[in-house]
């Protein structure tokens, strides 16, 4: 969770410290200025776009000769694409390839903050991610300027070629927009009520003025909304050299394992015999954790306004200060230190107290509690000089206790504090690198989850971190949030998934929506962990994720909403269904959700449509839908695939380019893994007749297909052979038009089960089973 604390970071140690019968980690929790002990508290394809009349754009045939990115007669256009009509004439644009260019502009006048005009958008469907909260970032739909909101970071637009008489709508094109960091100032984008879309540049300090910003915001064009979003993230890291993208960088190895998080168990209760219990609670329930998460309540802290004998004021818990770097009482052995470390935090680091001042752009969406107590008690900040030798000393001591990683949380804060500091791209860039360059010499595998830090101030000097939180926190207790959840981080997943691995936060698997956050995470591809109390499990969801060793089937990506979901809203429009979708090894995932119903947006004017909270919501489901799919195919696919319903337990056939229609009430899902179905006969001098089979997986698991790592086959004069290795306990399931002659299960026969009206063969895999080979005959 990402609750509130600048001392917020995960943190992990041999879990013999707690139990002879774990061999996995431990993860405390901390800040990211840690000088605070408690942070903030946050709350078709082609033929079948959802395109509405009303909603599409008629693009006239465009007025530019030449490719380039130009401003011509007050428009600009990329690719041959008109983007923004009525630009002013303090608009400029750099071209860097045919299709992408940096938009900017200059002012007559010096300040911190500048707002210009970029020029008209309308009727044309975009998506925009926008901080509706400092720290997090939730998705907006819309189809005009206006409907742009402060603090925009991504704007996703879709775009229709008009076409000439008689002739069918082209497929769409996309343009991007990405605000970024020019020099000392950051970027964001709004709308204004004329359907203008503004330029926001600001440096945090009034000191750091400027009269220009001309790299403010890269642009860019394409045919593919996947490809054109991981182009232009690359462009952008290479032109800034601040941040890299998540495939050049280490994963930490934990996001395979399954954990468990000790806040939503015990919050700042937090203790070590509450710990053995939960963690003996989740093995004895055959599902051990592999990490544990030690959030808010283990550091050594005081806080001036909160006294013994006092009433409890709310918000006066985060006016809490750190006092040592060490743990607090209750996980200290003894009250000698085992390592020289500095204790008086005041004289050492040389700290300020800071009062946070928001961004108007912050302020235009909405407020909450934690900020507002932060900007009435105070911070601590550390002399910026001094953050490497603080974050060295810190993680130093928590490396020599065999912790293995931290998590750092309000990461964001930065810009809100830097106001004679040098500004808030300074000020994050300064700390981020001293947290980075302390993690690479404390702790190995790049153990590190970032947390709140949804500016691009943090996501553009990401230079290492490889993973982040993507969404608000998970809140058990909010049933308005449940669905807010899962779209926030599937869309969300669009953007920060190009630098980070995404991280979903915990859940409870005993609660009326654990499926539902179980399935997400399925297909995520992130890291699962729960945080359940001890003795409050729900072992038949945790087992559909977690294997008896403690690993998870991660999928290969992270999971992102489908093409045709990327501009309509899956929670208030009324009609539509979320699809997630993944890939494996060696077949695709996607799960689909009702997300209608349940909870509004923040910061939205309107009010959801009346839905019955037993109305089902009905969209078509495809193989398309799953991007890549070329990729496990291979050549002896047959163009159609094997969909397995892991709600229904059904089997069926079906064209890529055909879909089926998935009906479901609100707050209820199904996950299917999609299999290419291959002609695998016709390779080998097989002398039965060609037969089809497709991989399913460990059927038992969400994410079946993720228990696959590879499959070959091999065939003489009478038989052919298909061998298949994989990993995990359970029941495997393949499609296949004939029965197989014989099985063998690490080399061994094993009996089979062939299910003669669907086609469906299973065999079932002792608990003890950790890696598998299986033979099919035929």
């Amino acid at each position: 969770m990402a609750h509130t604390n600048p001392a917020n970071n995960i943190i992990s140690m041999n879990m013999n410290t707690f139990s002879r019968h774990h061999q996995s980690n431990i993860c405390l929790s901390l800040p990211f200025l840690t000088l605070n002990s408690h942070g903030l508290r946050f709350l078709s394809r082609n033929s079948r776009v959802g395109t509405s009349k009303t909603h599409v754009k008629k693009w006239k045939h465009s007025m530019f000769i030449s490719n380039r990115p130009v401003i011509k007669e007050g428009t600009f256009g990329l690719n041959g694409q008109e983007l923004l009509t009525g630009v002013p004439d303090n608009v400029s644009v750099t071209p860097l390839t045919g299709s992408s260019a940096f938009l900017g502009a200059n002012s007559s006048e010096r300040s911190s903050r500048h707002v210009f005009n970029l020029g008209v958008i309308e009727n044309v469907r975009f998506l925009s991610l926008f901080r509706f909260k400092l720290f997090w970032m939730i998705p907006r739909v819309g189809d005009s300027g206006s409907d742009v909101p402060a603090e925009t970071q991504m704007l996703l637009m879709e775009l229709i070629q008009k076409p000439s008489q008689n002739e069918p709508i082209s497929s769409p094109s996309y343009a991007l927009f990405l605000p970024a960091l020019d020099g000392e100032f950051r970027s964001s984008l709004q709308g204004n009520s004329s359907n203008e879309l503004e330029l926001c540049v600001e440096s945090g300090d009034p000191a750091i003025v400027t009269s220009q910003s001309l790299k403010a915001v890269f642009v860019n064009h394409g045919n593919h909304p996947f490809d054109l979003m991981k182009e232009s993230m690359k462009i952008l890291a290479d032109q800034t050299g601040t941040f890299a993208v998540r495939e050049t960088k280490q994963v930490p190895g934990i996001l395979d394992c399954f954990g468990w998080c000790t806040w939503d168990a015990f919050y700042q209760k937090v203790n070590p015999q509450g710990i053995k219990d939960g963690l003996k609670s989740l093995s004895d329930g055959g599902t051990p954790p592999k990490f544990v998460l030690i959030d808010d309540g283990w550091q050594d802290t005081v806080n001036e306004f909160q006294k013994d004998g006092e009433p409890f004021v709310e918000g006066s818990q985060f006016g809490g200060r750190l006092a040592t770097i060490k743990e607090n009482s209750k996980f200290r052995k003894t009250d000698e230190s085992l390592v020289d470390l500095p204790t008086n935090l005041k004289e050492f680091y040389n700290p300020t107290m800071a009062y946070p001042v928001q961004s108007p752009g912050n302020l235009a969406n909405s407020r909450d509690l934690s900020l507002d107590c932060m900007e009435k008690y105070g911070i601590g900040v550390m002399d910026p000089g001094m953050a490497s030798e603080f974050y060295n000393d810190l993680h130093g001591y928590l490396a020599s206790q065999d912790v293995d990683g931290v998590k750092v949380d309000v990461q964001s804060i930065l810009e809100a504090i830097a106001g004679g500091l040098g500004g808030r791209v300074s000020l994050t860039r300064r700390f981020q690198q001293a947290l980075e360059d302390s993690i690479a010499t404390n702790f190995k595998d790049n153990s590190i989850i970032c947390c709140m830090g949804h500016s691009i101030d943090s996501i553009y000097n990401a230079k290492r971190s490889a993973v982040t939180r993507v969404s608000d926190d998970y809140y058990p207790d909010n049933p308005t949030t449940q669905t807010l959840h899962v779209a926030a981080v599937a869309f969300n997943s669009i953007f920060l998934g190009e630098v980070f691995v995404p991280d979903w936060d915990m859940f409870y698997s005993l609660h009326e929506s654990a499926e539902f956050h179980a399935i997400a995470r399925a297909v995520g591809g992130c890291g699962v962990y729960v945080s359940d109390k001890p003795g409050r499990h729900d072992f038949d969801i945790i087992k559909k994720l977690v294997l008896p060793d403690g690993l998870v089937l991660r999928a290969k990506y992270p999971g992102r909403p489908s093409r045709d979901c990327l501009f309509t809203d899956p929670v208030m429009d009324g009609k539509s269904l979320l699809k997630i979708w993944n890939l494996n090894k060696c077949t695709g995932v996607i799960g689909v959700f009702n997300c209608q119903g349940a909870g509004n947006w923040p910061c939205m004017n309107t009010e959801q449509k009346e839905t019955s909270v037993t109305a089902e919501v009905s969209g078509e489901l495809s193989p398309g839908d799953i991007e890549y799919f070329e990729e496990v195919s291979g050549k002896l696919w047959t163009g159609e695939c094997a969909i397995y319903s892991f709600i229904t337990g059904s089997v069926s056939r079906l064209p890529k380019e055909r879909s089926f229609i998935v009906s479901l009430n609100i707050l209820k899902c199904d996950v299917f893994t999609v299999s290419p179905i291959k002609l695998l006969s016709a390779l080998h001098r097989c002398t039965i007749n060609r037969f089809n089979l497709h991989l399913l997986g460990l059927i038992n698991m969400y994410n079946s297909g993720g228990a696959v790592e590879s499959v070959d086959h091999s065939g003489d004069s009478s038989t052919c052979k298909i061998h298949i290795q994989g990993r995990g306990a359970g029941k495997f399931g393949a499609y296949s038009s004939v029965k197989p002659k014989s099985c063998f299960l690490n080399s061994k026969e094993e009996e089979f089960v062939f299910r003669e009206e669907d086609n469906l063969l299973t065999i079932t895999m002792p608990s003890t089973t950790i890696a598998w080979d299986i033979d099919f005959c035929y």
